[in-house]
C-alpha cells in the first residue's frame, strides 16, 4: 500500500534510523543530516520513505567512540553512511544536511564521489572552528569541527571577544559573533572555503535573509559563485524574511525552545546547541497568498533529493573533475581561494 514503511534502529557502527519504502528497495536513498542538536532525524527520514526513498539519519557526534561536540568529527563517517544506502540497493544518493549537517554534506562532496547530489539548508561557505569539547575535553584552544584521513581541514576561529546585546532572558542572535569571525580572520577565509567548485555532485541551496544564527544568505551566494566557475548551474532557493530553521511539507513547525539561551553562559552562547534562530516557516509572519507557493518552492529541493535527477551535463562535470579531485582533493590542505565570479541571485523563493 503507498505510503507504508519499514523502519530499523541502527545500532553499529553509529547509533542511527533507517527507514524504507515497504515495497522494497528505492533506487534513490538519502542521508538526512541534523545541525548542531546531533539529534537522529526519523520523521524526515519517515517522510522520504513514504514518497518512495530510502532515507537514514545517523547521529555523528556525543556518542560512545565520537567525539562529544562537533570538534573534529571524521568525514568519513558521512561517507559510510551513503555507502549503507548503496547497500540497501540505492543506485543515487543524496545528502541532506541543515546548518553544520549542511557543512559536513558539502565538504563530503569536495572529499569524496559518494554523493549524487547535497541538498543544503541553511548552509555555511566555510568551515567553522569547533562547537563544543573533542575527545580531550577541551574546547580552547580553537580545533577544526571536522576531519578528513585523520588531518583537520583550516577552518575559521571564533572571536571570543563578541558579546550579545539582548536583554537576558530574552532569545539570543548569534549573527553577530559569526559576522565579526569572519572580519577578525579575513585572512584565514580562502583557506577555509569550501571549495564546492571541485564538487561532482548536483547542488541544491536553501537559505534565508532574515537567518540570526549565521549569514547564511550570503553564504549560499558566495557558494553559488564558486559552483559557476565550473560552468554548471545550481539550484538556489531564498526569501529575504526566511530565517534558520526549515520545515518540510507534511512536517508540523516547532516553536524554538522557550528559555533555551538563558542557562548558557554569554562565552559559551555560540557552542549551544539549542540557540534558536528565527524559523523558516511563521505562519503568522507569511502573507496567506505566499502559503501555497512556500510549500512548492520547498517541495523543488525536496524532489531534488527525492528523484535525484542528473542531468547530462552533470555527468560529464563528474566525470571531468573525478580525475582532477584525485589530484587535488584528497588532502585537507588542498582547499584554495574561489575564483571571482558574480551571478544574479534565484528569483525563486523561500517556504520551508
Amino acid at each position: 500500500m503507498a505510503g507504508e514503511i519499514v523502519e530499523y534502529e541502527l545500532a553499529a557502527p553509529w547509533e542511527g534510523f533507517l527507514a524504507t519504502p515497504a515495497a522494497g528497495p528505492a533506487e534513490v536513498g538519502v542521508v538526512v543530516l541534523s545541525g548542531s542538536s546531533g539529534r537522529i532525524e526519523r520523521e524526515r527520514c519517515r517522510l522520504f520513505a513514504r514518497a518512495g526513498v530510502t532515507a537514514a539519519s545517523i547521529r555523528w557526534f556525543g556518542r560512545h567512540g565520537q567525539p562529544p561536540g562537533i570538534c573534529e568529527v571524521a568525514l568519513e563517517t558521512f561517507v559510510a553512511a551513503t555507502e549503507l544506502l548503496r547497500e540497501r540497493g540505492a543506485e543515487r544518493v543524496s545528502i541532506l544536511g541543515v546548518s553544520k549537517g549542511a557543512e559536513a554534506a558539502l565538504l563530503v562532496s569536495t572529499l569524496s564521489d559518494c554523493a549524487d547530489a547535497v541538498i543544503a539548508l541553511a548552509p555555511t561557505s566555510v568551515v567553522w572552528a569547533n562547537v563544543g569539547p573533542g575527545r580531550d575535553g577541551r574546547e580552547r584552544p580553537c580545533s577544526s569541527s571536522w576531519t578528513w584521513q585523520e588531518q583537520p581541514l583550516p577552518f575559521v576561529p571564533y572571536d571570543d571577544s563578541w558579546m550579545p546585546t539582548e536583554p537576558e532572558g530574552t532569545p539570543i542572535s548569534v549573527l553577530g559573533s559569526y559576522e565579526r569571525s569572519l572580519a577578525t580572520y579575513a585572512d584565514l577565509l580562502p583557506a577555509a572555503a569550501i571549495p564546492v567548485e571541485r564538487s561532482a555532485a548536483e547542488l541544491v541551496l536553501i537559505a534565508g535573509g532574515a537567518d540570526r544564527m549565521w549569514p547564511s544568505l550570503r553564504f549560499a551566494h558566495e557558494l553559488a559563485d564558486r559552483y559557476a566557475a565550473t560552468g554548471r548551474e545550481l539550484a538556489m532557493i531564498s526569501r529575504p524574511d526566511a530565517g534558520h530553521r526549515s520545515v518540510f511539507p507534511g512536517e508540523v513547525a516547532r516553536p524554538p525552545p522557550s528559555g533555551s539561551t538563558t542557562a548558557v553562559p554569554p562565552k559559551r552562547m555560540r557552542y549551544s546547541a539549542r540557540l534558536p534562530g528565527r524559523p523558516c516557516w511563521r505562519r503568522s509572519s507569511v502573507p496567506e497568498s505566499h502559503a501555497d507557493n512556500d510549500q512548492l518552492i520547498l517541495r523543488r529541493g525536496w524532489r531534488r533529493a527525492r528523484t535525484g535527477a542528473e542531468t547530462s551535463s552533470t555527468h560529464q562535470s563528474r566525470q571531468r573533475l573525478q580525475h582532477q579531485r584525485a589530484r587535488t582533493m584528497r588532502s585537507p590542505n588542498g582547499h584554495q581561494p574561489a575564483a571571482e565570479l558574480s551571478i544574479e541571485p534565484s528569483a525563486c523563493s523561500l517556504g520551508p
